[in-house]
């Protein structure tokens, strides 16, 4: 087994999927789709975030989230990058960041080991 290298996967929960995901072999370096899902209070709030989403460009889904009352509307952006802790932070962050005034929540994010991917 490797040693950790905390400079590429900080002790946190990104440095930690990606070390499993590592650790398990997959090939970080290639870019993929990474998706990342935001909860909203109103279905209105949530188009508006998925409107600023497409106005730059970017590929979503919009659907009902069931299993939060509170936040039952979720977008989810599937920006291409290669899973680094420093492209999924910063990509984290400005979707944090662009949702507050719309009162939307991160809800994580997910995406395909490179052995699974279809290139």
């Amino acid at each position: 087994m490797m040693s950790r290298d905390l400079e590429l996967f900080p002790e946190d929960n990104i440095g930690d999927a990606l070390w499993k995901m590592q650790d398990a072999g997959d090939d970080l370096s290639t870019i993929r789709e990474v998706e990342f899902s935001m909860l909203f209070p109103t279905e209105e709030l949530a188009l508006k975030f998925g409107q600023l989403l497409l106005e730059n460009n970017q590929k979503l889904s919009f659907c009902p989230f069931q299993d939060n009352t509170e936040l039952p509307w979720e977008i989810t952006a599937y920006p291409e990058i290669v899973p680094s802790h420093e492209n999924i932070a910063a990509y984290q962050n400005l979707l944090v960041t662009s949702a507050e005034p719309l009162k939307g929540q991160f809800d994580g994010w997910y995406c395909l080991s490179s052995s699974k991917l279809p290139y």
